[in-house]
């Protein structure tokens, strides 16, 4: 499992950086620096030249073969390991890593998609929401090869869990409702001022989607700050309560960015660090909600420990009936 949960982590890493310079490239206007050439860049897989533009995009491309890579080999060892214990069937590794194999493929073609289609703003979102659904797939890896302190936790939190299930809805509309925010013409300056419209730059759609992003956010805000009151109030194991307060501590520092960028006409720095938090914001949530699912686990140990000589290689402890 050690294996396994290092190239849970490593795929994790790179999925991270991948989804922050994805922001890069769209906020320094790089989207298009290969032109409409998928997955060559004019006809090479290196630098055709050394226009800014193009190495950033080339540089997005390297890093999605790197996220590849690093997800087949993640499969590769879960699929290895299929025998051991917590690997394969339910609460394992190796359902989501095989998962994540379909996502990251997935999210290629629809990069092929976005390019082919001169980054047309709904491709561009669900380019990112497929990214952020891979993302979680690859944290829930993680907990269930007991990365993020997941082996101290001994049972399942349940109202945690359904807490953090509404996290994850409204983290995920938030995220979605942020890149349509971002992408739409006009949408970036419909509400100008924080935390009200003091200027309205545009009306319509523009204006409502800014204004539901903001809503969505405020809303995630107060849910994450009632289940970091809860997770204290009944004790749970303190890896629950670490990421239920980083949870609620990153929202806090997005919305202060938010807020700053807003005021400040949205510098390009600041957009990137928006971006930024809100990928380690969607990490925090799901892990959140993983390590309330427990250790799925738990039960399948109680029957190899009770087990029959007859049935396994455990014997049933003396005066417990069967």
């Amino acid at each position: 499992m050690r294996m396994v949960r290092r190239l849970a982590y490593l795929a994790l890493l790179i999925g991270l950086g991948q989804i922050i310079f994805g922001a890069i490239v769209r906020i320094s206007g790089s989207g298009m620096g290969c032109g409409d050439h998928w997955p060559d860049c004019y006809g090479s897989f290196t630098p055709a030249q050394n226009a800014p533009s193009l190495l950033i995009e080339i540089s997005h491309r390297y890093g999605a073969a790197a996220l590849s890579l690093s997800i087949l080999a993640l499969a590769v060892a879960a699929w290895a390991k299929r025998g051991e214990f917590g690997v394969s069937g339910r609460g394992g590794v190796l359902r989501p890593s095989l998962l994540a194999i379909l996502l990251v493929i997935v999210a290629a073609l629809f990069g092929a998609v976005t390019v082919k289609m001169q980054l047309d703003p709904i491709v561009v979102v669900t380019h990112l929401a497929i990214a952020m659904s891979l993302l979680a797939v690859l944290v829930v890896v993680v907990v269930r090869a007991r990365g993020f302190s997941a082996a101290s936790i001994d049972a399942r939190a349940p109202r945690t869990f359904r807490a953090g299930q509404a996290a994850v809805g409204l983290t995920f509309l938030a995220l979605v409702l942020g890149a349509l925010t971002a992408n739409t013409p006009g949408a970036p300056l419909a509400c100008q001022g924080f935390p009200w419209c003091r200027v309205i730059g545009e009306h319509g759609a523009p204006l409502w989607i800014q204004v539901s992003h903001r809503i969505v956010a405020l809303l995630l805000l107060g849910h994450l700050i009632g289940i970091g009151v809860g997770v204290r109030r009944r004790r749970e194991p303190r890896v629950i309560r670490t990421a239920a307060w980083s949870g609620l501590s990153i929202v806090i520092l997005q919305i202060l960015v938010a807020a700053a960028m807003v005021e400040m006409h949205l510098p390009p720095a600041l957009r990137s660090l928006h971006q930024a938090i809100g990928t380690a914001l969607w990490i925090a949530v799901v892990a959140l909600t993983a390590l309330a699912a427990g250790r799925p686990d738990a039960t399948d140990i109680e029957r190899i420990v009770f087990e029959s000589p007859s049935r396994g290689e455990f014997a049933t402890p003396e005066g417990v009936s069967t």
